[in-house]
């Protein structure tokens, strides 16, 4: 099923849903209030969910909740991040919910309306918060009910929009149902990987195993996107980095600003600090997005090892405002990774020492075959 976008109207995201601002709980009232409810704040991991709460409680200090399906958009720290919530939940004070009429409501309606809230997320960066009052005047183009003759359906009561537009709830489902599809299925098992034994690793600095560039800085909200078709690349650590589509851009003589090539990493040095992605198209990137490129022949299997010790190495050891990533990455940054060795369990030494002083060469091989017995890693 094709979305044709050219015919999509502007609402207002107040006509659309209505939003709940959150009050302050503590990670004290979760841990002394157990329970099976779903408690929400700012942040993107876990898809927003920072613990479990007891109900009842939430529902006696009269904290902002919903108890079926919701949305909900953090106001603060990852700022215009948005979650689903299948079974509902509580939101702190550094989060919203957004509630669509009962009438009209469902998963499938939900999920379209995520992706789309989701597209505007780059209004909130640089430490803009989102009130209530920005938010719910925010604009998402959505499709519109139309008569047999192509023309709109007018509402003279103007419930969703000045014009009397009226959203296409029907297509909107329609369109999420036809992307579901089978499960994907994997014969391999936790069982099925060696045991990481990293006693033998070697200590790599990353700017020794790849080159680095620092991307092309460009303002995803400055992007023209009349005929979108070039992958754009931030800090998010959703949907592989991937902000949206753009049109090429063109330097000041007219000329195809050229995208990195698919196959490339990029690493985010601010936002999501640290979220590394193999990149599956051709991109440009935003600001504070470093890219790595890789001089041999290496299985994407091998480059997903790489990403996973990237933002391993990232998480505990760099923060913003403090051990920057963007002044590491190119010079100290590294983890420790298998080495080739030769049939009696020496290391093999590259007399050029292209990747180590030591001249300890890095095992890609291995590092495909690993990935490769994980769960699912035979769908690679």
């Amino acid at each position: 099923m094709n979305l044709d976008m050219s015919q999509w109207k502007e609402f207002k995201v107040s006509s659309i849903f209505t939003i709940h601002n959150g009050k302050g709980i503590t990670k004290e009232e979760i841990e002394d209030n157990e329970g099976n409810f779903t408690v929400v704040q700012s942040g993107e991991e876990n898809n927003g969910v920072l613990g479990k709460i007891n109900l009842d409680y939430c529902k006696a200090m009269k904290y902002t909740l919903s108890e079926k399906p919701c949305l909900t958009v953090a106001r603060s720290g990852s700022a215009g991040y948005v979650s689903f919530q299948l079974n509902g939940c509580v939101v702190g004070d550094s989060a919203k919910i957004l509630l669509l009429d009962e009438d009209i409501a469902s998963v499938e309606l939900y999920t379209f309306l995520q992706t789309l809230l989701s597209a505007n997320r780059f209004k909130y960066a640089y430490g803009r918060k989102v009130t209530e009052n920005k938010y719910m005047n925010d604009i998402v183009k959505l499709p519109i009910k139309i008569n047999e003759d192509g023309t709109p359906i007018i509402d003279v009561s103007q419930k969703y929009s000045k014009d009397g537009y009226v959203p296409d709830w029907q297509l909107m489902e329609s369109y999420i149902k036809s992307l579901y599809h089978k499960p994907l299925t994997t014969k391999n098992t936790h069982k099925s990987s060696p045991n990481l034994n990293t006693d033998s690793w070697q200590y790599f600095l990353l700017k020794d195993i790849c080159s680095i560039s620092m991307g092309n800085k460009m303002d995803y909200s400055a992007m023209s996107m009349d005929d979108p078709i070039v992958n754009f690349v931030g800090r998010s650590a959703d949907n592989n980095g991937v902000a949206g589509k753009v049109d090429f851009v063109t330097d000041d003589n007219g000329n195809i600003v050229k995208p990195y090539k698919s196959g490339c990493i990029t690493v985010a040095l601010g936002g999501s600090l640290g979220s590394a992605y193999l990149q599956a198209e051709d991109f440009y990137t935003s600001q504070n997005v470093s890219v790595l490129e890789f001089e041999e022949e290496l299985s994407n299997s091998a480059k997903l090892f790489i990403t996973t010790c990237i933002m391993n190495e990232s998480k505990y050891k760099y923060f913003p405002f403090g051990r920057e990533l963007n002044t590491h990455i190119r010079t100290d940054f590294g983890f420790a990774l298998p080495i080739q060795q030769n049939a009696t369990g020496e290391p093999i030494i590259d007399d050029t020492h292209k990747y180590s002083p030591h001249g300890y060469v890095p095992d890609w091989k291995w590092m495909e075959n690993y990935i490769k017995t994980l769960p699912y890693g035979d769908r690679l």
